[in-house]
C-alpha cells in the first residue's frame, strides 16, 4: 500500500510536492487526472490521499466520492477554491481536512506527520475477539494465538483498518499483491477462506468477513 496518492493536474507543483514527500521517507504516487488516480487508487490504495480539485475531466470532488464509497482512507484536498461552500461540499462528500492554495510546505508536511501520528502509529487493531498488533504481527482470538502468513496479515490489517467499509476485489489483491503480481486474482479468494478458518467461529457462515457478491469484501 502507497503512504500518499497526490492528485494534482498541474506537473511542476505535483512533481516537487511528490520529490519532497519521498526525501521524506513516505512512499508516493502521482496523478494528473482523477481517471489515473481511481485507477493507482484500486491497484494499489494509499493511506493518504492529497487531491487537487480543479482536474480535468473528472473532478476532485467526483474521486472523493469515489474513494469514499471503497475505504476510509485519509483525504486531504489541497485547492486554490478557498470559497466557503467548496470546502463545506469538500468536507461533506466525506474528505477529511481542507487545505488552501498556496500552501505552507511546512505546514502541509506538520498536517501530514499529524494524520500519520494520528491514524496509523497505533500497533495495536481490535475487532470483536480479534487482535491484531501491526508491529510485532501476532494474532489472537480471544485468548488463542492464532499463525498467519504475510499476506494473510496484510489482507486482515486492511480488513481491520476499514470496518464496515465494502472493499473491492480489485483493490484488495493490488494493495496486498501488488498490480505486477504473476498471482492470480483467485488467490485473494483463497487467502479470504483461510482467514475465515483462522478467525471465524463458523467459517462457513462469516461473522467478520462479509462477502459483498460481484463486489469485494466487508470486514464486521
Amino acid at each position: 500500500m502507497l503512504d500518499i496518492l497526490i492528485v494534482e493536474d498541474n506537473p511542476e507543483i505535483g512533481r516537487l510536492l511528490r520529490d519532497f514527500l519521498t526525501k521524506e521517507s513516505y512512499t508516493v504516487s502521482l496523478a494528473e487526472n482523477g481517471e489515473k488516480a481511481l485507477d493507482i487508487y484500486e491497484r494499489y490504495g494509499a493511506k493518504l490521499v492529497i487531491l487537487d480539485i480543479m482536474l480535468a475531466g473528472m473532478d476532485g470532488f467526483r474521486v472523493c466520492t469515489k474513494i469514499r464509497q471503497d475505504s476510509n482512507t485519509h483525504i486531504l484536498i489541497a485547492s486554490a477554491r478557498t470559497g466557503k461552500e467548496d470546502q463545506l461540499k469538500g468536507l461533506r462528500l466525506g474528505a477529511d481536512d481542507y487545505i488552501e492554495k498556496p500552501y505552507d510546505i511546512d505546514i502541509l508536511l506538520a498536517k501530514i506527520r499529524g494524520i500519520f501520528k494520528r491514524k496509523y502509529a497505533q500497533h495495536l487493531l481490535v475487532s470483536g475477539s480479534i487482535s491484531l498488533n501491526t508491529e510485532t504481527g501476532s494474532v489472537t482470538v480471544g485468548e488463542r494465538k492464532k499463525k498467519l502468513s504475510g499476506k494473510e496479515l496484510e489482507l486482515l490489517r486492511l480488513f481491520m483498518e476499514n470496518p464496515g467499509v465494502t472493499l473491492k476485489k480489485e483493490y484488495l489483491f493490488g494493495a496486498v499483491w501488488g498490480s505486477d503480481s504473476e498471482s492470480e486474482p483467485q488467490t485473494l479468494a483463497v487467502h479470504v477462506k483461510w482467514l475465515r478458518e483462522l478467525l471465524e467461529e463458523d467459517p462457513k457462515k462469516p461473522a467478520h468477513i462479509i462477502t459483498v457478491w460481484g463486489v469485494g469484501y466487508r470486514f464486521e
